[in-house]
């Protein structure tokens, strides 16, 4: 019961420090005149993934690799497919008119490499430099974007958080608050995680597949309910998008730069192409400007649920 209160707690200072660093990010790179669909594919992507991130890496320090890997995929996958999904059913997502192609190519590339990667596992600090570069090459071309105005409009709206009038000793507290706040909830949520894998005889790699990568991808679902609220597409898309590509090059990456990643053979036969077939799903929504109504919304977490029933099930 403790380890159990422990992960949970754990959870909750991760999504509250989160929360505050997505606030003080997105309300710093605003000041700085970056437009609402630029913040979302970078900073927005970047702060809801940092709780990815610090697992992540905690988890390689703790000797449990697996949970690494299985926190990435999984999150990926719960982001199209619950993140989206969720949204999707309740209210809809008006897709139609989004603007993510570019950046939508870049996370399928982004997948291909990493799948790639692993089959050349374990991941070391050769691959890790190799991902780190892709991400590189993506930042240097959104920034251009950027830098050249694209999507820039007066009259976009900013992303939920944002607040034009926050005085700048706030924005430095949020900022404060998430990064102080992230390592503490990582560090609670992987030590009692693992400990409650070891007790019910459940290996760590299928505790990032569910809990841990359910629980870390709460950020993005939030930021998502809100945009599609708001029936501002692009923010919930590019929120997806980004945290994807974040979590296979820059998460992996500099986890593989602390230590070694194994890749379980079930990744390769089974986890990986999930993931990249829950991303190729997208195509008609990006591409052909179909809209996420209720019926993409009930089959995306009908996909889902499939899905974890079937990981759960290679465990009996």
């Amino acid at each position: 019961m403790l380890e159990l209160l422990g992960a949970l707690g754990g959870l909750i200072i991760l999504l509250v420090a989160g929360d505050a660093l997505v606030r003080g990010a997105v309300n710093l790179s605003l000041r700085l005149g970056i437009p609402a669909l630029i913040v979302s594919l970078t900073v927005v992507a970047f702060g809801t993934s940092a709780p990815e991130l610090l697992i992540a890496i905690q988890a390689v320090i703790d000797g449990v690799p697996g949970m690494a890997m299985g926190n990435v995929v999984g999150s990926n996958t719960a982001n199209v497919l619950l993140v989206l999904g969720i949204p999707a059913l309740f209210s809809g997502l008006p897709t139609s008119h989004s603007r993510t192609q570019k950046s939508y190519v870049q996370m399928i590339a982004a997948t291909l490499l990493f799948i790639a990667v692993c089959f050349f596992g374990p991941i070391t600090w050769v691959h890790a430099l190799v991902l780190l570069g892709g991400m590189a090459i993506i930042l240097t071309d959104q920034f251009r974007d950027a830098l050249n105005g694209r999507a820039k409009s007066k009259e976009e709206e900013a992303p939920e958080g944002a607040d034009p009038t926050m005085p700048g000793w706030k924005v430095t507290a949020f900022l404060l608050a998430g990064l102080v706040g992230l390592p503490i909830g990582a560090s609670l949520l992987v030590d009692n995680a693992s400990a409650i894998a070891v007790r019910m005889g459940v290996s760590d790699t299928i505790i990032g597949l569910t809990l841990v990568a359910v629980g870390t991808s709460l950020p993005e679902l939030a930021t998502t309910v809100v945009a599609a609220m708001r029936k501002h597409a692009d923010v919930a898309l590019g929120n997806v998008i980004g945290s994807n590509v974040f979590n296979l090059l820059v998460i992996v990456g500099i986890a593989g730069l602390v230590g070694p990643i194994p890749v379980p053979s079930a990744f390769l036969r089974f986890d990986l192409w999930v993931m990249l077939a829950s991303s190729l799903i997208l195509i008609p929504v990006v591409f052909w400007h179909k809209d996420l109504g209720k019926r993409w919304g009930f089959a995306l977490c009908a996909v889902y649920v499939v899905y974890i029933l079937i990981v759960l099930s290679s465990e009996v």
